[in-house]
């Protein structure tokens, strides 16, 4: 992968550093697969566990600043992220304004290190890449990507796109009213049945994180080279619900799932770089969450 017109703009992005938080999974932390892991591991409810992470022993307040991140974790990994996030955002202005006709609000990059407070709770690198409606901020501990390549085994630039173009995702959905629709299906849903909405909300964001690649590289913001799809379709497939649950106890209960099996996951980032269509995306079904 490489940029042909990368934006290392630090508008709207902010560095924390410093503070230890509560640790928390949160809703579309794509690295909440690990607090879900070691539930299964324990033969806990992974909804519990979670429950539970995020009311832990508060700590101290974090040091916010805004302003460069290039040395931030001793690499790269800052620049790069800040830059998806910023095709990101020009992607979905147009898409908003162009197809949408709607008005586009950018929502706030948060890289911190080791813990940080949001809206939704306390996160630690634990809860991984996570996006928090209450604040509209995409928070990002830049530890995962190395998490992502060696214990995921999906190494790679687009694989780390993936991460922060699918967290993206969660935004555009936060935008246009679907995570408050699946916030109100949570009160009157079963577990079981709210799983597999929360399983089409991911899903949703995999086609965001597609659909994203496919307008990046149709406006020449980024070029792929032979082998950045499989990256991005290694990082889906290892973050596969059925993949985890293999790992973690030899075994998969579906009706657990909350994130998509790899096949789901892999289908839907496909389809939205290969088709770019954004009609195509509604991984919902309509009645589902009316």
């Amino acid at each position: 992968m490489k940029w042909l017109n990368p934006d290392d703009s630090t508008d709207g992005v902010e560095v924390q550093k410093g503070g230890r938080g509560k640790t928390a999974g949160k809703i579309g932390g794509l690295g909440a697969v690990v607090i879900v892991i070691i539930s299964l591991i324990l033969g806990k409810n992974p909804m519990e566990m979670l429950g539970f992470v995020n009311n832990a022993i508060p700590g101290q307040q974090q040091t916010q600043t805004t302003g460069t991140v290039t040395n931030m974790n001793g690499n790269n990994d800052s620049t790069f992220t800040v830059r998806v996030y910023n095709s990101a955002n020009k992607v979905w202005e147009g898409v908003f304004d162009q197809q949408l006709h709607k008005n586009y609000s950018r929502p706030i990059l948060s890289l911190f290190e080791g813990s940080t407070q949001t809206a939704c709770g306390g996160a630690s690198a634990a809860s991984g890449p996570f996006y928090c409606p209450g604040d509209r901020k995409v928070y990002i501990d830049l530890s995962f990507f190395n998490e992502l390549a060696q214990r995921f085994k999906a190494p790679g630039q687009l694989a780390m796109a993936y991460v922060v173009a699918h967290e993206m995702g969660h935004h555009i959905q936060n935008l246009l009213g679907v995570t408050d629709k699946l916030d109100a299906a949570r009160q009157r849903l079963s577990e079981a049945d709210y799983n597999k909405l929360s399983v089409k909300l991911e899903l949703q964001a995999d086609f965001y994180a597609g659909f994203w690649a496919h307008y990046a590289e149709q406006e020449k913001i980024i070029s792929l080279e032979p082998g950045d799809i499989e990256s991005a379709l290694a990082a889906a497939n290892a973050v596969g619900d059925d993949n985890l649950q293999k790992q973690a106890q030899g075994y998969v209960v579906p009706e657990s799932f909350t994130h998509g099996t790899s096949a789901q996951r892999i289908y839907w980032f496909k389809k939205g770089y290969t088709t770019g269509d954004l009609s195509q995306g509604d991984t919902f079904d309509d009645a589902s969450l009316n």
